[in-house]
């Protein structure tokens, strides 16, 4: 059972889903442009006036303005849905690195940073002989610490350690 608030929702997104689809159609791009030469077409009959300018300027904000809006709802639904896809997508695959489900949460910054590793995983991929061969965010981060382990310098133990012990007075 819906409830009345559930059944005002779904009708304003149907009716948005339903006027951005016919707004974006060949004929709606044909009736905007028809009222813009019809509207030109008028400019002599009223002597190109403020009041023949006001006509085309208002009618075109009005529409403009409720159209962003509208379009935005449109594009909000239509971008969650592909999230949801993509994060469907990513969780089952074994191979994909879940850190990617919420990357949209990330700062440009961050998504910067990982979008540089895709170029260089890219520049690798070229490289590989295998057209299968995979790599993930985790690899890469396994293989850092790798690096971090090998560049880490070896305790030398013939060589004694200063004493930081003050000597007791006698």
């Amino acid at each position: 059972m819906k409830t009345e608030n559930t059944r005002k929702k779904s009708f304003f997104e149907n009716f948005a889903s339903r006027v951005t689809q016919i707004t974006g159609s060949t004929p709606a791009i044909l009736v905007a442009f028809g009222i813009v030469v019809g509207w030109a077409v008028c400019g002599p009959i009223f002597g190109y006036s403020e009041t023949w300018q006001l006509v085309i300027n208002t009618g075109t904000t009005i529409i403009t303005f409720l159209m962003v809006f509208l379009i935005q709802k449109s594009q909000n639904k239509d971008s969650l849905a592909l999230q949801l896809k993509l994060n469907e997508l990513l969780a089952s695959s074994r191979l994909a690195s879940n850190r990617l489900v919420d990357i949209e949460d990330l700062t440009k910054e961050e998504m910067l940073v990982i979008s540089t590793y895709y170029s260089k995983l890219n520049e690798l991929a070229k490289k590989e002989k295998a057209l299968h061969e995979s790599h993930s965010l985790d690899e890469a981060k396994e293989g850092h610490e790798y690096k971090v382990r090998l560049g880490k310098p070896k305790k030398n133990k013939s060589i004694p350690k200063k004493s930081t012990r003050k000597p007791k007075n006698i």
